[in-house]
């Protein structure tokens, strides 16, 4: 990733996007006040840079059948980076798991994991999760409700001009 020096267009058009992905050039370059072509130019920029990693549609689970997440507190036998890796490669394997982050702490890992009912997320349970290797222990807290789901970070567009290093600083 190169060195970066977001403005605060670089900021709304983010902002915008993290909010709106299929809104249009013209859309974004008129909210952001500038005309299209330059957008288009920061819009390339920003995902060359790796501030937009790619775009995708958001969509309700409940409306296509599956009406429980549950979110897993994994343990694991052994932190080896070998034993973390082969854990983390398994569960990218596994459709139901939507999101996974490796804490620190008592728990190794976090894991979301969507399911048609609790039965089948039971099945999950029993002939993934904890049969696979390394697994210690599982905890698991079924969400009752969502009541906010606002993807991204929080991007202020008023923040002065900010230059974010690239990778090569640190080798």
């Amino acid at each position: 990733m190169r060195r970066v020096k977001l403005d605060r267009i670089d900021r709304r058009i983010l902002r915008d996007l993290q909010a709106d992905g299929r809104m249009t050039n013209v859309e974004l370059a008129r909210r952001a006040g500038i005309s299209a072509p330059p957008c288009l130019r920061r819009v390339r920029a920003l995902e060359e840079a790796g501030f937009i990693r790619g775009y995708h549609a958001d969509i309700n689970p409940e409306a296509l059948g599956f009406g429980v997440t549950v979110f897993a507190q994994v343990g694991l036998s052994s932190q080896a980076e070998a034993d973390l890796k082969k854990f983390e490669g398994m569960v990218n394997s596994w459709p139901e798991v939507r999101e996974c982050s490796m804490l620190a702490g008592e728990t190794d890992f976090l894991l979301k994991i969507v399911a048609a009912d609790w039965d089948s997320y039971q099945r999950f349970l029993t002939t993934k999760l904890t049969a696979a290797p390394n697994v210690s222990h599982v905890k698991s807290a079924l969400a009752i409700r969502q009541s906010k789901y606002t993807p991204g970070v929080p991007i202020d567009v008023d923040v002065g001009p900010e230059v974010l290093d690239d990778d090569e600083d640190e080798e």
